[in-house]
Formats: C-alpha cells, structure tokens, sequence
C-alpha cells in the first residue's frame, strides 16, 4: 500500500482503492458481498471467499460483469488454515500482493446458553474468531511488505452482549479485543488494523430472522436503527483507504441512533 499523500490538493485520491488488492471472506452475500462490490467498483482487485464453490463461482462473475477492478475467488473454510493459505496465495499469484485483509465471514444461531452444545459454541467461535486468527496470520507476511490494512467485521453484540447468542457476542468481543492487539504488534509492519462493529444490517439473515428488508431501509433517514451492507462498506472502504491513516486499533460501531440511558428508577 503506497504511503498517503499529504497534498490537500489530493484529499479525495486518498479514499481511492484504485490498483489495491483486497482479500473479502465471507463475501458471496450481505455485509461481504457489498464490500467487494464496492471495492471492485472503486477499482481495487479483490479475492473472495465462501464455503460453497458455486456461490463464488458466480459472485466472481458478477463482480467482473462491469468496469472497475478484477475478482478472483477459492471455496474457503476459515477454519480451515490450508484453504486460508490457497485464497491467499491465489491473491497473490493473481495481482501481485494484499493491500488489505477484510476478515467478514461469521456465522452463528440463536440459543439459550444452556442448549448451546459444545460443538455449537467451538463452530460459532471458531468462524468467527478463528477464521480472523487463521487470515490474518496468513496474510501477515504479503501485508507486511508494502503496508497495508486489516478491517475485522465484529458486531454491537460483541460490545454489549448478545442474550440468546452468547457465543457470537463472546467470538465478536474477542475479534474486538485482538484488532487492538494486532495493532499494536503490527503498527512497526506499516499495517492498520481497524474493526467494524455493525448494530442491525438489513441481510438475508436479518431478513429471515425479523422479516425487515434492505427495501423498507431509507439510508436518507437519520431516525432508524437499522442499516444497509452499503453502509457497512462505505465505512470498509474507508478504513482500507489512506484517508484512514491515523486510525489503528479502533472499532467503528455503526448502528443509527444510540441507546441513551434514561432516569435510574430506584
């Protein structure tokens, strides 16, 4: 990633991804897919990844379906480190480098903590957190050599809890807590890492779930707590950017209006 330019004649080239090479998981729908939409439309190169070969057979085709930047794709588990180290090196065979790392894939299911199985907690924790684990490691090197950034996709749930999905709030929090970390570390490297913690998006999940559609969302609202994927990427596209550059270590909790506490009643 080319250091930014201090001209204030360029402030608007310093949101550019043009030429960048990006790395989406979790990208064939929702929160991800808008994110390498974006991206390629903004003229970065992006690799993708799902679980399914056909979902990203055919989101690939639909992201170099117009102008911008170009779009390669692996079926990837992240749990899987070996599947993780394929994307990555297909990223990298295919454009040259990673400028940045987009760690979105998640998955989880509504439960009372005690009817959460043990193999239902290590899945859920293991995607969301492991998956951040097993990508950044392997993108660390190709990051490392020009500067680069890592956006880590949490939720609201995993700044204040999420009742009936304690595991996906207890995965985000740690995904919360490792973006500082690594910042830390990795600040020396040239690399930014940066976290979104999105409140309600209006995903197919969402969709499923509370029957609210990306349909009934006005983003020329101010009044609403609920979001599109649109605005989840425009703030990845943000934290990827230079314009970004004295942001490491923070988590962007886009979520409407925010909760304000009332008079305590004794």
């Amino acid at each position: 990633m080319s250091p930014p330019d201090t001209d204030e004649s360029t402030t608007g080239d310093r949101f550019s991804l043009s030429g960048r090479t990006a790395i989406v998981t979790g990208a064939t729908e929702g929160i991800g897919r808008a994110i390498a939409e974006q991206f390629v439309a903004e003229g970065a190169n992006v690799a993708i990844c799902a679980r399914t070969a056909e979902d990203v057979e055919t989101t690939v085709r639909d992201l170099n379906d117009g102008a911008g930047g170009d779009a390669v794709g692996e079926a990837c588990d992240v749990r899987d480190r070996e599947t993780v180290e394929v994307l990555v090196n297909a990223a990298v065979e295919a454009f040259g480098g990673v400028d940045c790392l987009v760690n979105n894939a998640g998955a989880s299911f509504v439960a009372s903590f005690t009817d959460i199985s043990e193999n239902g907690w290590e899945s859920v924790v293991d995607v969301n957190l492991g998956g951040t684990y097993n990508c950044s490691q392997a993108a660390h090197g190709h990051l490392a050599e020009g500067g680069g950034a890592v956006v880590n996709v949490a939720s609201v749930a995993g700044q204040q809890g999420a009742p009936y999905m304690s595991h996906y709030g207890a995965a985000k929090a740690g995904v919360i807590n490792l973006t500082r970390s690594l910042a830390a570390e990795w600040a020396s490297d040239g690399i930014r890492v940066n976290c979104i913690a999105p409140g309600y998006v209006a995903t197919p999940g969402l969709a499923s779930q509370m029957g609210i559609s990306a349909e009934d969302v006005d983003r020329g609202t101010v009044d609403r707590t609920v979001g599109t994927s649109e605005e989840i990427a425009d703030v990845a596209r943000f934290l990827a950017s230079d314009a970004a550059s004295f942001l490491t270590g923070e988590t962007v909790a886009p979520r409407g209006v925010p909760d304000i506490e009332g008079t305590p009643e004794v």
